[in-house]
């Protein structure tokens, strides 16, 4: 059994110790067996049963049934373990079974345990504008936009997160992760309809090296997932996808992220247009489920048992009509720094650089950014001109220093040039 942290559920998903038990069509089983045969050639009952992490009492059952069959043939013993091949006959039907699908890897689980594990995952957590701050320790966020969040957070509902540019919305977005002080257990591959889905992926999922011999091997521990996708959302990222070659279908995005967060960043620049996702996306984020479809047809139900974040710069209506705003509960717009906020970002960003500044400094790259027409401050702003302000030293092979000279040089680089009414009339939703 698996404890998760604070007011996570129990989770008891007990190693299968007879195909029974497995909770999958025995041919599939038997499939998986024959083709990881066919891949390793020779092999043991502990060998196949740490690659299809399955218990080897269910291993030793499959091998009872096809040693009957005559398709494998015992060579010898290693210890108390058999070691065996495919026989003539077994290599021949391996071979088939290959040409349908070349899954060899861990046994999936069954779509109704996919759906109750997930179900039992569905993150609840506590928060207070304490912790909440801590966990965004490394930005600078005004009490208001905290008490926005926090709700937001705790509803565990849809976001919607806009405002100009360069303020830090896709920053807040990737650390609403750290709010999570629990693990949850992603299966690695799950079955519907005889067909394999590939759902956890170790560039998205970030497995806990923690080993429990009383948990079902088919569940991964991990920190809650984050997928983020910008500009190359298209599509097939939210379908399932079928790799002709393999016969294996690949999860679409929002399964991967199940019991985690989904960020849409730049929100509406997508390949895939607005409309078309917030229309695929209006049940799910209603209901709190989703429907998938296998390529000859067969539809069927997957949890949606997620917080999608979407980041935007446009204007929100521009992007989506009232009804479907009515179903992003949260909206928080995320506006320019004051000069307060503004100073201690660049103090901040000073420091960690490790660059000496000359007092007044945030001040003069205030007034710099207005003399250009800027008319509103940026959070991006201090980083982007420290780290000119270091290509330029880098250039002149001298340490870098952040003065009123170095500010300019930086400012002269970094803001456009254009007419100044035009910047000052430029406004958030014309970006």
């Amino acid at each position: 059994m698996i404890t998760l942290a604070g007011s996570r559920p129990n989770i008891a998903l007990p190693v299968p110790q007879s195909l029974e038990e497995v909770r999958l069509p025995e041919s599939l089983v038997t499939d998986l067996v024959l083709r990881r045969l066919l891949l390793e050639g020779f092999s043991t009952l502990q060998s196949l049963s740490r690659s299809l992490r399955l218990s080897t009492a269910v291993i030793h059952q499959v091998f009872t049934q096809l040693r009957s069959q005559q398709l494998v043939e015992v060579k010898g013993m290693i210890g108390n373990d058999y070691r065996f091949t495919l026989s003539h006959a077994g290599k021949e039907l391996a071979t088939d079974r290959f040409q349908i699908s070349q899954y060899a890897g861990a046994a999936p689980v069954s779509l109704e345990d996919y759906h109750t594990v997930i179900r039992a995952q569905a993150a609840k957590i506590r928060l207070d504008r304490k912790a909440l701050r801590s966990a965004l320790s490394d930005l600078v966020v005004t009490d208001s936009l905290l008490d926005q969040l926090g709700p937001a957070l705790i509803s565990q509902t849809s976001i919607f997160i806009y405002g100009p540019s360069g303020n830090g919305k896709t920053s807040i977005a990737e650390r609403m992760l750290r709010v999570y002080q629990d693990a949850v257990l992603i299966p690695y591959a799950v079955e519907v309809d005889h067909q394999i889905i590939s759902v956890y992926d170790p560039v998205v999922h970030h497995k806990l090296e923690i080993e429990d011999p009383d948990t079902d091997p088919r569940w991964v521990l991990c920190r809650r997932p984050c997928i983020v996708v910008g500009g190359e959302l298209v599509p097939s990222m939210v379908e399932l996808r079928l790799d002709e070659t393999s016969g294996i279908y690949a999860a679409p995005l929002q399964m991967k992220a199940n019991n985690g967060i989904f960020i849409i960043d730049d929100f509406g620049r997508q390949l895939m247009s607005p409309r078309d996702l917030l229309n695929r996306w209006i049940v799910p984020l209603d209901r709190r489920v989703d429907y998938l479809t296998l390529r000859y047809g067969v539809k069927f139900q997957i949890p949606f048992e997620l917080m999608v974040v979407f980041s935007t710069n446009l204007d929100p209506y521009d992007l989506a009509d009232e009804a479907f705003l009515r179903r992003i509960r949260n909206k928080i717009y995320v506006g320019p720094v004051d000069p307060a906020s503004f100073d201690r970002i660049f103090e901040r960003v000073a420091a960690s650089k490790r660059i000496p500044a000359e007092p007044g400094s945030a001040e003069q790259l205030r007034r710099l950014a207005e003399a250009r027409g800027q008319k509103e401050l940026r959070a991006c702003y201090p980083l982007d001109i420290v780290n000119i302000i270091i290509t330029i030293s880098e250039y002149e092979g001298r340490p870098p220093a952040i003065n009123r000279a170095e500010l300019e040089r930086a400012a002269e680089l970094y803001f456009a040039k254009g007419d100044p009414a035009a910047e000052g009339r430029r406004g958030w939703m014309a970006e």
